[in-house]
């Protein structure tokens, strides 16, 4: 590479451009995966699905130590050259890889161990198989983070389309022919080959022979707060599992796990197709409080339009749901699928994008903070209400995720001075939209329960939703612009900001 300068600034039609085929990617995965999950959870029983969790929150955690960090500094940094650019980006993958390589031979050498602190001693194999995922994806989260710095989410569609298919042709003959967790632990590891080898052959950067130490140095002064910043996120994703491994048992481990990925996974439709780019996008403009602002209130309050009534409405159909995407043997996480999908909006709207200003401004240790805070609220009220039952246990975990809201809300007052006012300000009409949908959808089910009336009143919440969002005036804009263009973009005319004192 040359000596050329980077341009680390960003236009607007690049980023709305990003928007469209991450929405894109993500629309089109999540088209072929819950038809996937659908047929799994037909396979396999909860149990199955417990043993998995308990594995992932092993492989998921040596997988942050092996990152350290590197993917949000490729994304983040300002380059001088492109030869600067080469250089880091080869530090950064000898340095993942080093380590991916450590984490996976400590995890070989106390397999036994882990599992037993994990409360299931017979994982000690399968725990190993799954870490070898970690070596892989060392080559493959680098790359991506070089693609999504340059907004080029195109080729990750490209990705995404590949890799969709390896449920299709690995895990689901697999789930039929062994029955078992297996299915999933090895359809998981197919997936890293898989995307690695993508990579390989259509690398954004190419890998060279280089190393510094000082380079290493200057990276980690950076990545040690968001490694930091990252382990809490995986302990507040993954404490809850922990306790309720040891507590309840696998069949109890597998709803509560799967519940929660289950809805998730369908917010993710549009939220890991959103912040992703909102991320890139405040990055560069973390010194330009104008468009910043802009940027994030646009982003939230479109993104609102969409999560706010799919949680409503999976909370007020939950039981359909459950039946649908889960079958009738997890009938009994139904209220839990419903609570959770109607928390989550929140959540979503609220903790995901003050996480990704404390994140853009190169403040990971407000979020890490705010983490450790919700955390200490989490563990006791999960371990208690876990001995309590399986019911007392959603109920409290519905509740501790407005806690999560309350601590984002507070941390972001105090430290930009983020109205909490201004932030319920920008997403009340799409609340207030949902909620009389949720009304009206109550009052017509209780005329029937019969499926073909369910789905007459699924039309008839989506008709009555749009028409009242669509009387306020900011929405209405908002949802003709998304139709007329197809996108999120980065800005608005009407100069949106967010509130401050």
């Amino acid at each position: 590479m040359d000596n050329e300068v980077i341009n680390n600034q960003v236009d607007s039609k690049k980023v709305g451009t990003a928007v469209k085929w991450s929405v894109i990617t993500e629309i089109a995965s999540k088209l072929i995966n819950p038809i996937i999950n659908m047929v799994l959870a037909r396979l396999l029983l909860p149990e199955a699905f417990g043993l998995v969790a308990t594995i992932t929150v092993v492989t998921s955690f040596a997988e942050v130590l092996s990152d350290a960090g590197f993917q949000k500094y490729i994304i983040q940094h300002d380059y001088k050259s492109n030869e600067d650019y080469s250089k880091i980006f080869s530090v950064a993958f000898w340095s993942n890889l080093m380590l991916s390589l450590i984490v996976f031979s400590v995890v070989f050498a106390f397999n036994s161990q882990i599992a037993s602190l994990m409360g299931t001693p017979q994982l000690g194999v399968p725990i190993v198989v799954a870490s070898i995922g970690i070596v892989l994806n060392s080559y493959s989260s680098l790359q991506m983070a070089a693609y999504k710095r340059e907004f080029d989410f195109k080729i990750l569609f490209k990705l995404r389309m590949v890799i969709s298919i390896v449920p299709i042709i690995v895990t689901i003959p697999l789930a039929i022919v062994l029955k078992s967790f297996w299915a999933l632990v090895i359809g998981t590891l197919a997936h890293s080959l898989v995307q690695m080898l993508f990579f390989v052959v259509k690398p954004k950067v190419k890998l060279r022979l280089f190393y510094s130490f000082k380079l290493f140095k200057e990276m980690f002064s950076f990545t040690s707060w968001t490694l930091l910043e990252s382990i809490s996120i995986w302990l507040t994703a993954n404490v809850d599992i922990f306790i309720i491994g040891r507590i309840l048992n696998e069949y109890y481990l597998g709803l509560y796990k799967t519940s929660l990925v289950t809805v998730t996974s369908y917010f993710q439709l549009f939220t890991a197709s959103v912040i992703p780019v909102l991320f890139s996008a405040l990055s560069r403009y973390k010194d330009d409080s104008v468009n910043f602002s802009k940027t994030y209130n646009l982003f939230q309050r479109r993104l609102a339009l969409i999560v706010f009534p799919m949680g409503f409405g999976m909370f007020l159909f939950k039981e359909t749901v459950t039946l649908i995407l889960l079958g009738n043997n997890w009938l009994e996480a139904a209220e839990f699928i419903g609570l959770i999908s109607l928390v989550q909006p929140f959540v979503v709207c609220v903790c995901y994008f003050i996480s990704e200003v404390f994140r853009s401004k190169g403040e990971p240790m407000l979020s890490l903070i705010y983490q450790c805070c919700y955390i200490a609220v989490l563990a006791p009220v999960i371990y208690y209400s876990s001995k309590q039952g399986f019911t007392e246990l959603c109920y409290s975990k519905a509740a501790c995720s407005l806690v999560f809201v309350a601590f984002a809300l507070a941390f972001g007052r105090a430290r930009y001075k983020i109205k909490i006012s201004g932030v319920f300000k920008n997403i009340l009409p799409q609340i207030i939209s949902s909620v009389a949908m949720c009304f009206i959808g109550y009052g017509l089910l209780k005329i029937s329960d019969n499926i073909f009336w369910q789905i007459i009143v699924v039309i008839v919440c989506m008709i009555c939703y749009f028409a009242i969002v669509c009387i306020f005036k900011e929405t209405r804009s908002d949802l003709f612009e998304i139709i007329k263009y197809g996108k999120i973009r980065p800005k608005t005319e009407q100069g949106d900001t967010i509130d401050n004192d």
